[in-house]
């Protein structure tokens, strides 16, 4: 009988700690995203939605600047996940590529800009610390990892746009 208890509690447990997650997340997450729209939105209308579609537009048309500095600007103003919200300026023939280089950045940000992707700072704190034992420096370690993160944004992007045009049939 105690292990039909033991296996019944634990099944209940199970669902009460997804809603406390779930909890969580509209008190946490949600409204954060919401506020960080709203804000968003509300720049765009101030500055004029065509000012920042011509301005984005500008931006996204070069490959170099679409992969690099778009994502960048994203994660650091907006952080992990509005960040996915630039892709809004993007043509929908590069929105598949803008994600990959999206998530792709929001690990190496961590480093040098932690709001950026909080959830993820983890990884950082863990590389951080093996650096802290060796005695070298934790500077150098986040400007090279931004940098390695800004060069596989260009690299992942320009290949993932290359295998999604091929795939859709898309003629550049």
């Amino acid at each position: 009988m105690d292990v039909i208890v033991n296996i019944t509690s634990g099944f209940m447990n199970w669902f009460a700690e997804g809603g406390n997650t779930f909890s969580s997340w509209v008190t946490g997450i949600i409204p954060q995203v919401v506020c960080l729209l709203t804000f968003m939105n509300s720049i765009i209308k101030l500055v004029g939605e065509d000012k920042v579609n011509r301005f984005a537009s500008k931006l996204t048309n070069i490959a170099v600047l679409r992969y690099t500095l778009m994502p960048v600007i994203g994660l650091l103003f907006l952080a992990n996940p509005m960040a996915y919200s630039i892709m809004r300026f993007c043509d929908e023939k590069y929105k598949p590529a803008m994600f990959d280089v999206v998530a792709t950045f929001a690990h190496p940000v961590t480093g040098l800009f932690p709001h950026g992707n909080a959830g993820e700072l983890f990884v950082y704190m863990g590389i951080a610390q093996g650096i802290q034992q060796l005695n070298l420096p934790l500077t150098d370690l986040a400007v090279r990892y931004f940098i390695v993160g800004i060069i596989m944004c260009l690299l992942r992007g320009i290949i993932t746009e290359k295998i999604y045009f091929r795939l859709a049939g898309i003629k550049k």
